[in-house]
């Protein structure tokens, strides 16, 4: 498999000012915990109220909410968009061309810079730490879940645009049913041709009955949608608004989860015999309705690596045949699927998988930097020698 980063550094226009009723946006500093410094915009409302923090996709900056700050600020709640270091106008290293270091700025760095930017907000006069909103676009969705995951004392609802997250991101959110979601994306998003349906499986996750999903016939990415769809940002508002103002999501509250085949899956994967039992579960579902969406491609190709890692190598199996089932047009999943036969010591049936892998890369929508990774990945797997004569 090879991990996908959404690069890019695009910059959209800075924010424009606050509607009449609140005051004025303005742009502001915050030091990140080695010292740089970040810049970011805040919408404060002209009331005590909820907190909502901001983040941005990795082809932006925080301008990409200026439809949306203004609004909350009208609506009574104060919002902070921060640049990431290394993007817009904050400090630190750019990285325009090396995704390996964006990565890992994004995993060593970007963590205690949102926090940082938390830190700010909360502080701010009339903000209510206790009834916080995180809201993420592309990459910002898995900064968003971890930001709540952090903090689950003063999460009260999330907002995901069109991006996906990790293992603990998805154990957190499956973890905390009560949490309430938002999630849009459309179906002409350029960068992930399942955007719709993977947003729609986070409200499916949890269950919780005030999950709300939104998607659009076209907008392409995540807060690129604001453009020809203004409604986005009032759904937003007006969800924002019902769980942090109107009534408040409350974590010791019981919440009766609708049942998905989603959740069931996620839930099975961990127990004894998971694999096995993930496999029927899908396989019920999708003989019940062909077009059944239980799973996005990333986070089952980490499920695979995990149990490469662990020595369980039929279950990675069972589990990248089960994506290659799911996705079958992705030379990712084929390709993932040649790893596990791999780590099982069949190396004449990795190789098979790596042929297909190939034979996919014509066909696959995935961008043509991520699909030369796969292409070498595939052909490394087709050096490899063949099979020792079984013993008799």
């Amino acid at each position: 498999m090879v991990c996908r980063i959404l690069a890019g550094l695009a910059l959209a226009s800075l924010p424009v000012a606050a509607s009449a009723s609140a005051p004025p946006a303005r742009d502001v500093d915050v030091a990140a915990p080695d010292g740089v410094t970040l810049k970011a915009t805040y919408y404060p409302a002209a009331q005590p109220g909820p907190g909502v923090l901001l983040l941005h996709m990795c082809n932006t900056d925080r301008g990409s909410w200026a439809p949306l700050g203004p609004q909350l600020a009208a609506a009574g709640l104060h919002a902070l968009a921060l640049d990431y270091r290394g993007y817009g106008q904050s400090g630190g290293e750019r990285f325009q061309d090396d995704p390996q270091k964006q990565q890992r700025v994004l995993t060593e760095k970007w963590p205690g810079d949102v926090d940082a930017a938390l830190a700010w907000l909360v502080a701010q006069p009339g903000v209510d730490k206790m009834r916080l909103g995180f809201a993420g676009g592309s990459c910002g969705v898995n900064q968003a879940i971890q930001v709540a995951r952090r903090h689950p004392e003063n999460a009260r609802a999330v907002v995901l645009l069109a991006g996906g997250t990790n293992r603990a991101g998805v154990e957190f959110l499956a973890a905390n049913p009560w949490l309430p979601i938002f999630a849009a994306a459309a179906a002409d998003d350029q960068y992930d041709a399942d955007a719709p349906r993977t947003m729609k499986w986070f409200t499916e996750l949890t269950g919780n009955r005030r999950n709300r999903f939104s998607g659009f016939a076209d907008g392409r990415h995540g807060t690129e949608i604001f453009g020809p769809h203004p409604e986005l940002v009032g759904q937003i508002v007006d969800f924002c608004v019902d769980t942090l103002v109107k009534s408040p999501a409350d974590p010791k509250a019981p919440v009766v989860a609708a049942k998905s085949p989603s959740a069931e899956l996620w839930t099975a994967l961990d127990a004894p015999g998971g694999a096995s039992r993930a496999v029927e579960i899908y396989r019920a579902a999708r003989e019940r309705d062909a077009k059944a969406f239980l799973f996005p491609e990333t986070l089952m190709n980490l499920a695979v690596y995990e149990r490469i890692q662990a020595g369980q190598a039929k279950d990675a199996i069972a589990l990248a045949t089960l994506s290659t089932e799911a996705f079958p047009s992705s030379a990712n999943t084929w390709d993932t699927l040649a790893d596990a036969y791999v780590a099982d010591g069949q190396n004449e049936a990795a190789m098979q998988a790596a042929h297909m892998a190939i034979e996919k890369l014509p066909g696959d929508k995935s961008s043509e930097d991520f699909k030369a990774r796969v292409r070498q990945s595939a052909e490394q797997k087709l050096k490899l020698p063949a099979d020792p004569p079984k013993k008799p």
